[in-house]
Formats: structure tokens, C-alpha cells, sequence
């Protein structure tokens, strides 16, 4: 059954869902009417030259006004915050933003071009790889990896300005993995330089930043801890990095060769190459400690290389086969196989092997000494005598210890120069 409605029924039943609706919205606040009423109120009073009170001084930072609500219930406001009291950075950060901007411009992105051969054996120039450096001297000189440059055809030096000079190679020492670049300064500009640090007072736990271009991502700013000391990094098979500074500040290819900072914005490393399984960072990146650079940079720069000592002897590292068949005493040590003719190891007394065994192409002397220690470090391997006479200098006395006919002894040796000594 269909029931009519009179016109009048209709309009009066459209006005009464519409006014519900109103209500309803002004519920639940959809439509603001007051707030707006009151604050177009304030507004007319302000353009009419009418002051509004509040209570407080005149010229005192005035409290808020409490609110009241449409039931006319008053509700305080939060104090009143005063923006000149609000700091925009922590003291933490502030410290890292005024680093980044004192030092960034110190720090350089370096490229370089490799040579490489066509199919018709003619020699071409490619692109090879890349890096980060730091700015050592106000003269041009900038400190970085050696395997940032190894076999460049040319080095380009880009700056935090986006201009670009192209570097010479000074010197390089691949047993620390250093290089030091020289470019000419525009004339009458004032280079921004890397200030040295100390790494020989490092704590773990202690603050470091990263400066870098990780990915060809230039100008990027990392910040961790020094996470361990002291590590000991094998680079190749004769090499090892010794106190090596790690760290968890993200280092990622592309930082090789930069800054790592102290809260202080001093160098207390260089970052030189990460541990991952993937070949991305994942916390664990090492860093040369400045020490080291230190004594290095200076006879890279007058030198070209590193002057080191030798003990001007031939010496076999010790293995299993040879320990079996020579019955050796000893399961790890250097063997003296020949010592040089009235040479200095020769001198203290050190004494060559007399009894020549074929050992694939080469020849070993058997009976000599078996050199267990270098100026206190252990060598048990070719890479520790290596690291042992690292910041050793031609002509300084060291101690040796020798094992001859199962008794040890320590002898005092003069050193050689190891570049005469292994071009023999």
C-alpha cells in the first residue's frame, strides 16, 4: 500500500533532516563558526586602533589566554614557548655541521685514467678509478691510498668548488697503501688543509667522522666510533698493515684515500678499506693510523719512496715439508739460507746454511740459523720480517734472535738498505 504526503509534509520533513544535519556537524565540529566569529572580532578591534587585554606588563612575555570551551567551561593553555629559546641543532649535531663545513672544502674526490690496449695492440686511455684525498699542505699536496692511483695514466683532483687540476704522483707506498699528489694552486688562492692529528692515544668507543665520496657521491659526511685498535690487516702476500684504527663510520668504495676525524676536525687516519662479503659497508671499515702517514709523507715527498732497513741475508720462510725433511727444531721461522759476502748480517755473526737442497726451481741451504725474532716482534712469516723492519732506516742496530743447533741467542745487526739488498 503506497501511503501520499502533502507538498507540506514534504518541505517540512526536508527542513527538519537538513537542521539535523547542521546540528549534527556543529557536534562533532565540522563546521568551526565561533572561532572564526571570534577571531574576525579580534581582527576588526587590531585594524580599529582598539588594544586587546591581556593580563601581565606591558613589553613582558605574556602568558596564553585560557580557552573557553561553547559549554563556557575554561581550560588553561600550555605555557607559552618563547622561539628564541627553541635551538635548532644539538650540540652533537651543531659540532658535526661545523666540522663538515670547516673541512669539507679540504677534502678532494681524485679519478684517474688507466692505459690499456685495443685489439690492434695500440695503446688507449680508459677510464680507471676513483677516490677521496685530503689536503696536507697549503703548497698542493694531498694524501691518499696508493690503490686509488695504482697504474693511473693520469690523475685529476676535483674540488669541493666543482673546478678541477690535474695532479702529478709524488711518491707511493704500497706496504702502507699511501700516496702523496702534488697540483699547482691557482695563484693567489688559500688553501683549506687536513690538520694532523694523534692516533696514538685512541680509546674505543671514541667519536670519529668520515669525510668522502663513497659511490661518486661526493661531499658525504659519515660518523661512528673507533670500534677496535691495533688490527692488523694483511694487504698481500709480503704485507701486512699493522695498528690498524677500525671503525663503524661508513666507509664505502670511494672513500679510499679520506679523512678520518676526530671530534676536533684533526686526522687521526686514512680510510683505506672495508670488510664485507657483499662489497658494501656493513660496520666494520678500517683506516692507516696518521702516525704512520706522518713519518711516511715526509721522505715520500723528498724521496719519492719509503727508505726502509734489511738484514742483508736471503732467508726462506719455514713449511711443513721442509721442517720434516730437515728435522728443523721449530715448526715456524725465517731459515737463513745465504748471508751477504762481509755484509752487515754476516759481520754480527749471523751464519748462512752450507747443505744445498733443489726445491722446484730453487735452491735452499740448509744448517744455517733460524731467525725467530726481529727488534721484538715475532717472524714466523716472510710478511712479519716485513712488518718488523717497516719503520726501520738503513744503518740503524736492531736485535735479532736466532735459533743455531737448538740453542737461541740474540745477535745486534746493522741494517742495509732493503732496495739494494732485494735488487741483488
Amino acid at each position: 500500500m503506497i501511503k501520499w504526503y502533502s507538498r507540506g509534509q514534504v518541505i517540512f520533513f526536508s527542513l527538519l533532516s537538513g537542521l539535523i544535519v547542521v546540528l549534527f556537524a556543529l557536534g562533532i565540529g565540522f563546521l568551526d563558526i565561533f572561532p572564526k566569529k571570534a577571531e574576525s572580532a579580534q581582527t576588526e578591534a587590531e585594524s580599529s586602533g582598539v588594544e586587546i587585554a591581556v593580563s601581565g606588563q606591558a613589553g613582558a612575555e605574556s602568558p596564553a589566554p585560557d580557552i573557553v570551551d561553547y559549554a563556557g567551561r575554561s581550560r588553561s593553555r600550555a605555557p607559552a614557548v618563547n622561539a628564541a629559546d627553541v635551538l635548532p641543532y644539538t650540540e652533537e649535531e651543531q659540532d658535526n655541521i661545523s666540522i663538515y663545513e670547516r673541512l669539507n672544502p679540504a677534502v678532494v674526490n681524485i679519478t684517474t685514467e688507466t692505459m690499456a690496449i685495443n685489439w690492434f695492440l695500440e695503446p688507449v686511455p680508459q677510464e680507471g678509478g676513483s677516490g677521496s684525498g685530503s689536503i696536507i699542505d697549503t703548497k698542493g699536496y694531498v694524501l691518499t691510498n696508493n690503490h686509488v692511483i695504482e697504474n693511473a695514466y693520469k690523475v685529476f683532483i676535483n674540488f669541493a668548488d666543482g673546478s678541477q687540476a690535474e695532479g702529478t704522483v709524488v711518491g707511493t707506498d704500497p706496504e702502507n697503501d699511501l700516496a702523496v699528489l702534488k697540483f699547482d694552486p691557482p695563484q693567489g688562492t688559500e688553501l683549506r688543509v687536513v690538520p694532523y692529528g694523534d692516533s696514538g692515544n685512541l680509546k674505543v668507543g671514541q667519536k670519529v667522522l668520515a669525510i668522502g665520496n663513497p659511490f661518486a657521491l661526493e661531499r658525504t659526511l659519515t660518523v661512528g666510533i673507533v670500534s677496535g685498535l691495533g688490527r692488523p690487516i694483511q694487504t698481500s702476500r709480503q704485507h701486512i698493515i699493522r695498528d690498524m684504527i677500525q671503525t663503524d663510520a661508513s666507509i664505502n668504495p670511494g672513500n679510499s684515500g679520506g679523512p678520518l676525524l676526530d671530534t676536533q676536525g684533526r686526522m687521526i687516519g686514512i680510510n683505506t678499506m672495508i670488510f664485507s662479503p657483499s662489497g658494501g659497508s656493513v660496520g666494520i671499515g678500517f683506516a692507516v693510523p696518521v702516525n704512520t702517514a706522518k713519518r711516511v709523507v715526509t721522505e715520500l715527498i723528498r724521496y719519492g719512496k719509503v727508505q726502509r732497513g734489511w738484514i742483508d741475508a736471503t732467508v726462506v720462510q719455514i713449511f711443513p715439508s721442509l721442517v720434516r725433511y730437515a728435522k728443523l727444531p721449530v715448526n715456524s721461522g725465517l731459515l737463513v739460507s745465504r748471508v751477504t759476502r762481509n755484509g752487515f748480517a754476516e759481520k754480527a755473526g749471523i751464519r748462512q746454511g752450507s747443505e744445498p737442497v733443489q726445491y722446484g726451481r730453487s735452491v735452499i741451504y740448509l744448517g744455517g740459523d733460524i731467525i725467530t725474532s726481529v727488534d721484538g716482534m715475532k717472524t714466523n712469516t716472510l710478511a712479519d720480517l716485513y712488518s718488523a723492519l717497516e719503520d726501520n732506516k738503513p744503518g740503524e742496530k736492531i736485535k735479532v734472535e736466532i735459533l743455531r743447533g737448538g740453542r737461541a741467542s740474540t745477535l745486534e745487526i746493522t741494517l742495509a738498505d732493503r732496495e739494494e739488498v732485494l735488487s741483488r
